[in-house]
């Protein structure tokens, strides 16, 4: 899982376009949302873009179950990890 959420870091940083920024920067416990990272609604349709785009995994907007999936690098992690098993 170590590596998928290096691989998640590394996507949202690129994705996002966020300079100054390294994987070793982003605590994969931390909200992505608000505080913590600080990203916002458009900062979510972008990775739920580039996540489709990389791993296949269809991502419904605005939905309960979607913010829970987005809270973390764990959390997409464990999310994308999921739907690559089905």
């Amino acid at each position: 899982m170590q590596a998928l959420e290096l691989d998640i870091k590394e996507l949202i940083i690129s994705a996002l376009a966020l300079e100054d920024i390294t994987p070793d920067d982003i605590d994969a416990e931390q909200p992505l949302f608000v505080k913590g990272l600080g990203l916002d609604s458009i900062d979510a349709l972008e990775l739920g873009l580039a996540l489709q785009r990389r791993y296949g995994v269809t991502v419904t907007a605005d939905s309960e179950e979607t913010r829970r999936h987005f809270g973390s690098v764990q959390a997409l992690a464990a999310f994308v990890a999921a739907q690559r098993t089905r």
